[in-house]
């Protein structure tokens, strides 16, 4: 009984019971590891045999994207952090143990400076205020860091001045943008922005590839995990330089890129233009010219690849938490490539996607979980799957 309570008192995050957001806070981390472990277990054991989860040897301060949300409270105070799970109250966070030490310095002098600059939380329900958020992104390479303002509107009071002394303060930032969200909307960044300071983005190295970072990139929040992610999707795709390639859901092209070192040909596949615009830069970045890009959606281009004759060696898919859904599945079974690997957020409906699979032709090679969220619940997977 007192080991139990000598544990609670001793909590690595004072903020555990208000925030919610990890949910595993109770555990050691071999605990965590070992739930995951058995969860992958139970949800994915029957298709093949699930290794071990790989863990990190400093499972802290991994986050190298750090979102805080600003609001003003009732008695006049600004406070900035996370939402509180299940609730729109933000819980005022100073230092978070799983977000990157450097990126909660920079928020927390954000918010200590607002008040000499009268800037305010915008109130989403009042319309009154400014602020909305402030997203920080730092290179775990390069060191570079990136700053954006969320603002409500296009009215940035003193934001030069605001911006000089942030960069004077903390010489790290490399780039400060401004973006303008004015919708009532759960999505963090508007679709307009304006760079303050620097290039508008940052550059990391991942897999020994250099990738541009902007405000709305996708990039893997924990770098050193998903280099082991990366490099066992790699190492379950078996290329060779005959291998045929489509990256679905390419984004930026981090797998693609990685992969088509050991490929002849990839594809990366991606509706967000955006990130096309990313991805055709970073492949010219990192001199890779066996990888072209295409904006569409997957799914419908490989069944229009079927349709012209065409087929692929490897398809790696990396989805949303959802998954996938039928249409793309459906049309990966028509394609018929000899080899699909799976890279999955969640392992509930990676189950009801192999599920499918298996039904259609394709049988499990390997699996391997990944920690990639210490402290959370949860768990990235990569499985190959075998055309029989």
């Amino acid at each position: 009984m007192n080991a139990k309570n000598t544990k609670k008192e001793q909590a690595p995050c004072p903020y555990a019971k208000k925030c919610g957001g990890c949910q595993l806070m109770n555990m050691t981390y071999p605990e965590q590891l070992s739930w995951k472990t058995a969860r992958c277990i139970k949800l994915l054991g029957r298709f093949c045999h699930v290794e071990e989860i790989t863990g990190m040897e400093n499972p802290s301060h991994y986050r190298n994207k750090v979102q805080a949300a600003f609001q003003l409270t009732r008695s006049g105070k600004i406070v900035s952090g996370v939402y509180q799970s299940g609730t729109h109250n933000v819980v005022n966070v100073n230092s978070c143990l799983t977000e990157d030490r450097k990126a909660d310095e920079i928020t927390v002098y954000i918010r200590s400076i607002l008040p000499e600059y009268k800037i305010l939380p915008y109130n989403e329900d009042s319309k009154a205020g400014f602020l909305r958020h402030v997203l920080v992104r730092r290179g775990f390479s390069s060191g570079e860091i990136m700053v954006v303002f969320v603002g409500a509107n296009s009215r940035f009071p003193m934001k030069n001045r605001i911006t000089d002394a942030l960069v004077e303060r903390f010489p790290e930032i490399t780039t400060v943008v401004f973006n303008i969200n004015p919708r009532k909307t759960s999505m963090v960044l508007g679709e307009r922005s304006e760079v303050l300071y620097g290039k508008g983005y940052i550059e990391d190295t991942l897999c020994g590839c250099a990738f541009r970072i902007s405000p709305s990139s996708f990039y893997q929040i924990n770098p050193v995990q998903t280099e082991i992610l990366y490099n066992t999707a790699i190492e379950f795709a078996r290329l060779d330089k005959n291998s045929a390639v489509i990256d679905a859901y390419c984004g930026t092209g981090t797998i693609g890129i990685a992969a088509a070192k050991h490929a002849g040909s990839v594809t990366g596949v991606e509706l967000n233009g955006d990130a096309v615009k990313d991805a055709v830069f970073n492949a010219k970045r990192n001199k890779i010219d066996n990888i072209a890009f295409v904006k569409s959606d997957a799914g419908e281009f490989m069944l229009e690849a079927a349709r012209q004759g065409e087929t692929a060696d490897v398809v790696f898919m990396d989805p949303p938490r959802a998954g996938s859904d039928r249409k793309f599945l459906s049309s990966l079974v028509t394609l018929a490539p000899k080899t699909v690997v799976y890279i999955s957020c969640n392992p509930e409906t990676l189950a009801r996607d192999l599920t499918f699979l298996v039904k259609n032709g394709y049988k499990a090679g390997k699996i391997q979980p990944v920690d990639m969220f210490p402290f959370t619940n949860h768990i990235e997977t990569v499985v190959s799957l075998f055309k029989v």
